[in-house]
């Protein structure tokens, strides 16, 4: 895999910076930044790991909390720069739809496969997913309730659960890493080598960032023009064409690492990465939108809304025994294409 994504980086990279100099079509552009991307993820996500493993468990917990949707945070920070408000509240949606519903039915299925029966530890599973209750079921659904369509009172309340969410998020952090690290265990032997040293993954970490800040910008100065000749909503484009591309490298490891029964991790990369862009990526979203003269209210439409507390329910009820089979992850695929074609026709 790793192979692969590098095949891929030294292809679209100088794929796409030629494209921008000598302004290739729009949609082709939007391609081709999708497509360098992915490989400049991974290389982010391999960097971040590294240098968590360094840096040892506690510091590299919070490490792979922070900088776990880096290129997220990245598209939609310029998206928010250029006053796409609705896309970037479609690829939290996407994000956290496609990291509960496609990523762990993936990982259920691939290692379902190969394995009848998967175990993992289910005091993790449940406190991330009663986190993701929290943070889509009362931080994203209250503000819809209580805003009646008023902007003025949508931001401020936006703000306010911006501030509380992350707030809870960060004592959720303290509460796993330090107070009850000892109820964190994973099931299998986490013992691991960085790949990289500690130089060298902080240098890689930092000129890749550079490197998706710019093919970044190039995906999002598309997205218009990619809405009005292919007929798809923005909405569509964020929840998921957006969504995926951020978090495809992501996915892939999730997926690995199910395939070699460890099912802790690929959860945890599942349904964690999902809790970070509920509790942490959106209310970082919020104040950078004020910062930018481009608030960003939490008040999502209903169909958005609706998916994710389905999402959330559907894979709280699949992980609450602690096991999981081919069977439950095709349920969550399936539930995920019926979303996705949902959206398209929206």
């Amino acid at each position: 895999m790793q192979k692969f994504l590098s095949f891929m980086l030294i292809v679209f990279l100088p794929l796409t910076i030629i494209g921008n100099l000598m302004h290739f079509n729009e949609i082709l552009l939007f391609g081709l930044a999708s497509l360098t991307i992915i490989p400049l993820a991974g290389i982010m996500g391999r960097a971040t790991e590294s240098i968590a493993i360094h840096s040892g468990p506690r510091i590299g917990g919070l490490l792979n909390a922070t900088f776990g949707n880096a290129v997220e945070l990245i598209i939609a920070f310029l998206a928010l720069r250029q006053g796409l408000t609705q896309v970037v509240q479609a690829s939290i949606t996407g994000s956290i739809i496609g990291n509960l519903l496609l990523v762990a039915g993936l990982s259920f299925l691939v290692g379902g496969v190969k394995y009848p029966i998967q175990k993992f530890n289910p005091s993790i599973a449940r406190t991330n997913t009663s986190m993701m209750m929290l943070g889509v079921v009362v931080a994203l659904v209250i503000p819809a309730i209580f805003t009646l369509q008023n902007d003025t009172i949508a931001n401020q309340l936006s703000l306010v659960v911006a501030v509380v969410t992350l707030a809870l998020y960060l004592l959720g952090l303290f509460f796993s890493l330090v107070t009850h690290r000892h109820v964190f265990h994973f099931t299998e032997d986490m013992e691991e080598e960085a790949e990289w040293t500690l130089r060298k993954a902080s240098i890689i970490l930092a000129l890749s960032t550079l490197a998706v800040a710019y093919v970044s910008e190039t995906l999002v100065h598309t997205i218009e023009a990619v809405s009005h000749q292919l007929g798809w909503s923005e909405v569509f484009i964020g929840v998921i064409i957006v969504a995926i591309i951020g978090n495809a490298a992501e996915h892939s490891s999730a997926v690995l690492m199910a395939w070699k029964n460890r099912m802790d991790l690929a959860l945890e990369i599942a349904v964690g990465s999902s809790l970070q862009v509920a509790m942490f990526v959106a209310p970082v979203l919020v104040f950078v939108g004020w910062f930018f003269g481009n608030p960003l209210p939490l008040v999502f439409t209903w169909p958005e809304l609706i998916a994710m507390t389905l999402s959330v329910l559907l894979i709280s009820f699949l992980c609450n025994d602690g096991e999981s089979n081919w069977l439950e992850g095709a349920m969550a695929i399936g539930a995920y294409i019926i979303v996705g074609f949902g959206f398209y026709f929206l």
